[in-house]
């Protein structure tokens, strides 16, 4: 038995990381200079409706020298602006721009086609389920240190 599982854990392994280097290949074909981290952190300013840039440190467990640079690759892109926090204004909040949120819309439109195209032939149970898994792995690893 366990060597079956051995296999399978092996399996979604070299699966999972497939999946990132098509995802690390899909954001660079949208916005050649954008790497999948800044879009990531992007993604998040705007989720937040603006963040500091410990806050993306933070939550992505990154160096803050890393999140500095992926910010001033955000910033040279007219993707993000920082703005003085509303009740501090010592402290600098990072908002999309207009060129960062038309960027994230279209971004989202062509990977959800993406997937409904790679997924078309799979049944509603099927996606159900696989739905199911992925939230069942991502929330384990919300424990992991």
């Amino acid at each position: 038995m366990s060597g079956a599982r051995d296999d399978s854990v092996d399996t979604i392994q070299r699966e999972l990381t497939a999946f990132a280097r098509r995802a690390r290949a899909a954001a660079a074909r949208l916005h050649p200079e954008l790497p999948l981290v800044s879009y990531t952190l992007l993604a998040h300013i705007e989720d937040q409706q603006g963040c500091r840039a410990t806050d993306l440190a933070a939550h992505y467990m990154l160096d803050k020298s890393t999140v500095s640079r992926q910010v001033a690759v955000l910033e040279k892109l007219g993707l993000v602006e920082r703005r003085p926090d509303a009740t501090d204004h010592r402290v600098q909040v990072l908002h999309p721009t207009g060129a960062g949120t038309e960027l994230l819309s279209a971004t989202h439109a062509s990977r959800r086609a993406a997937y409904q195209a790679r997924l078309a032939d799979w049944s509603t149970e099927d996606l159900a389920r696989f739905a199911q898994y992925l939230l069942r792995y991502n929330a384990a690893g919300d424990t992991d240190s």
